[in-house]
């Protein structure tokens, strides 16, 4: 295809759909369908509100800009890159955060959560002075934590340098260096010897027989943040281990661990783990009570 066979978004937009529905895309990194998706990297590209495409349906496209439209169409659809690494953003609820090949796009139940202060498990959201969150990637949810938590300083971890460069750079644009502390570290190792009232964690979770099933846009992203070892649960075991030392008396450990409930219960059948709700269910997220894991 070329530019001249192209005048408006409306033009653009179908023309999209209909290539990544042919391509056989998978959507799961914000969009969940071809028509959101095209309407995204369109927008974007021409730098209009992520929002409102109406009033531009019709709007004449100049070639460079029908040109810069087409590259992007035709990398998503043949490359198989997410589209949140082409746009560099990637969006949990309101906020926006710069990501890359070096971090997982942003996806978290646990950020449903956070902007509601992990209520009812968390009484005093004001109460909440030290956070820690393991496997932080690009740092989204420790941003997101310190946002909802005001009086919290928190400690974000992950083993990555090049995640922790994202990480920085984005709690750098939220301009909370003075409450996110970025550490390099496998996990607790050289987490700061104190008391947490919260450990968040959205881990590596996905089980060896699944690493191979991955869509290819998943296979896009660093492995490391994605493989969780035979049942998924290599990481998760360890964190579990980890928090009943690193947990103030009454204080949370809360593990997102996508659809691997059932090995989850596998791997704790001592643990009464509660489930908690979110939009895709109550099999994502489970939240632990220092008291048990004493």
């Amino acid at each position: 295809m070329t530019p001249e066979n192209f005048s408006t978004i409306r033009d653009l937009l179908r023309y999209a759909v209909t290539r990544f529905n042919r391509a056989q895309l998978f959507f799961g990194h914000g969009s969940s369908n071809a028509l959101d998706e095209a309407a995204y990297l369109i927008l974007h590209t021409l730098q209009l509100p992520l929002d409102k495409i109406e009033p531009f349906f019709d709007a004449r496209l100049l070639p460079d800009e029908v040109a810069g439209i087409l590259r992007v169409i035709e990398r998503r659809a043949t490359e198989r890159v997410p589209a949140a690494y082409i746009t560099n953003e990637g969006w949990l609820g309101t906020y926006k955060f710069y990501v890359d090949e070096r971090v997982i796009v942003p996806r978290s139940f646990i950020a449903e959560l956070i902007p509601e202060f992990l209520s009812p498990w968390v009484q005093e959201p004001e109460a909440i002075t030290e956070v820690l969150e393991l496997c932080t990637g690009s740092g989204c949810l420790a941003i997101m934590l310190a946002d909802a938590f005001p009086n919290a300083q928190v400690d974000a971890v992950d083993l990555s340098p090049d995640a922790l460069a994202v990480a920085r750079r984005n709690v750098d644009d939220y301009e909370l260096q003075d409450r996110v502390t970025l550490i390099e570290s496998d996990l607790y190792t050289n987490v700061p010897d104190k008391k947490y009232d919260l450990i968040i964690t959205n881990p590596p979770y996905v089980n060896s027989g699944s690493m191979g099933k991955l869509p290819v846009e998943y296979q896009r992203e660093p492995q490391m943040a994605l493989a969780g070892g035979d049942d998924g649960m290599d990481l998760v075991r360890k964190i579990v281990a980890g928090a009943a030392a690193r947990l103030t008396d009454n204080g949370v450990l809360m593990v997102e661990i996508g659809n691997e409930r059932a090995f989850a219960e596998a791997a704790f059948p001592e643990l009464e783990l509660t489930w908690v709700s979110t939009s895709a269910g109550d099999d994502m997220v489970f939240l632990v009570y220092a008291d048990q894991l004493q």
